[in-house]
Formats: structure tokens, sequence, C-alpha cells
């Protein structure tokens, strides 16, 4: 091999790597603007269906007030489906003067409450005295120090907050509380109604049972009432001032995003919205 024709051969293996790591950069490049493009499709999708979601939401807050009696929402969690762009939209409200308050709630009705989720008389009774406990400053001066030691026992690092529930979600804290019994509980739970007991007229099955004194045929019939009048809005009886509502907005892809809020009515304040937000959270559909 001569002289000139060596450096041929490296001159054409420099140019053959020269052009395959072009080849790895430009793919490299086109794997990266696919995926930044994926990634912008997916958030505009996002973005789509988080503000139909958030439509939903303005959707109900009118609803529940329409001044056409015929056409006003219903508070009890029903389903109004509806179209906006290119998301369908499925709201639902809810009043929290049917729910159970953690806060205003009567021992009668906390332990109505869990017997009627499953739990056995005595366990609900405990339970229930650990609710209060929770909620309620301690009257014996010495009562605070028992009651967080029985928390230590149970290997918490906390005791009673001995004030008002600051959220549903803090029931977790409660000693006795398990996951599961939380899970069925927290739909029919709220602080924000001031009641205490249920409002039969919008509350949820498990806790319309919660009420003291309800039987059996009381509920039947409290049942078969609602059902004749769930279609006409003017016959419901107090539709309350504040609502928990559910957005849940899906686009064609499969993109969706939830909205979940709790509403206070207060029309009729001059120079204010006719609403007030107490509670907001975002999420993806389950």
């Amino acid at each position: 091999m001569t002289k000139a024709s060596g450096q041929r051969g490296v001159a054409l293996l420099l140019v053959l790597w020269a052009c395959t790591l072009l080849a790895i950069l430009l793919g490299g490049y086109a794997a990266l603007a696919r995926t930044e493009g994926l990634q912008a499709r997916y958030q505009f999708a996002g973005t789509q269906a988080h503000y139909a979601a958030e439509a939903g939401l303005m959707r109900a807050i009118y609803g529940l007030q329409d001044p056409r009696i015929k056409q006003r929402w219903i508070g009890d969690g029903r389903p109004y489906p509806f179209t906006y762009g290119h998301a369908s939209v499925v709201v639902r409200a809810i009043d929290e003067d049917g729910k159970v308050d953690l806060n205003s709630a009567t021992p009668e009705v906390l332990q109505g409450l869990l017997e009627a989720a499953g739990l056995r008389p005595r366990e609900a009774g405990e339970l229930v005295r650990h609710i209060v406990d929770w909620r309620s400053p301690p009257s014996l001066a010495d009562e605070a120090d028992s009651q967080r030691a029985a928390y230590a026992s149970a290997g918490r690092d906390y005791g009673p907050r001995h004030g008002p529930f600051a959220t549903v979600e803090e029931l977790q804290l409660v000693l006795g509380m398990t996951p599961a019994l939380y899970h069925q509980l927290a739909p029919v739970l709220t602080i924000w109604s001031g009641s205490p007991s249920p409002n039969p007229n919008t509350a949820p099955p498990l806790a319309l049972q919660a009420i003291p004194g309800m039987t059996p045929q009381q509920l039947a019939a409290i049942r078969a009432t609602r059902a004749k009048n769930a279609s006409d809005p003017s016959l419901v009886l107090n539709n309350g001032t504040t609502h928990s509502i559910e957005s849940v907005a899906t686009l064609a892809d499969g993109t969706s995003a939830v909205l979940r809020a709790t509403i206070r009515m207060q029309p009729g304040q001059a120079g204010e919205k006719p609403y007030a937000v107490l509670r907001w959270q975002e999420g993806k559909s389950e």
C-alpha cells in the first residue's frame, strides 16, 4: 500500500465516523423534537380539559341559583352532563347541609353514622368519643395528658387537636379511624354546614341513616318522596347555600381533568362575587 492510498483510507474512515456521528446527532435531535411535540400536545390537551372543567364549575354555580325554578339544579349528587368545546363535561353538586358536620354533629348523629357504616355499637361509641375529644377542649386538668398518652401508646407522636376540625381529611388522624372507614365516610362529611344533624331533604343515603330516630319506614318514605320530586326542582325543599361541586371534563383522546370545590352562595352583596370558594382541589379522573 502506498502512502497516498493509506492517507485516502484514513480520510475515508474519518468521513465515515463523521457521518455516523452526524446521523446519531440528527437522530437525537429528531427524537427530542418529537418528545417536545408530544409534551406540547399533552400540555395543550390538559389545558383544554382544565378550562372545560372550570366551565363546568361555573355552570354549576349558575345552575344552583338559576332564577328559573324549573331549570334550577338540585344538589343531591345527580350528574349534569353537557358539551363544552371538544370536551364532554359531567358535573355533580351535593348540598353540604345534607352531610354530617364533624364539628357540630351531635354524638348521637356520629354514632348513627358509624353504625350505618358497619361498626358495632361499642366500636362506634369508642370512635365517637375520640372524635368528640379531638374537636373539644379538655374539661379536666389532666384529661389532655391522658388522651395524649392514649395516642402515644398507639404509636402516634401527637394528641387530639382540642379544637374544630380544619378539614375533613383531618379525621384520618383521629385514634381508631382506619383508611377503609375514612374512604367510606368522607363523601358524606363536611365542616361547612354548622348543623347538628343532616338535612333529610338532601342527605346522601349513609348520612340519612345517621339522623337520630330514623326508622326503615321513614327512610323508605323519604326516598320515595325524593324520587317522586327528582324531576321537578321546584318541589325540592331547601337546596342550601353551600355545595361541594365536582366537574369532570374529558376530551375525545381520553385526556381528562377534575375540579372539586366547595362553594358558598352569597347573592345580593353589592361589590362582591355572588359566591365564595371555601375549598379547591384539582386532579385527574381516577
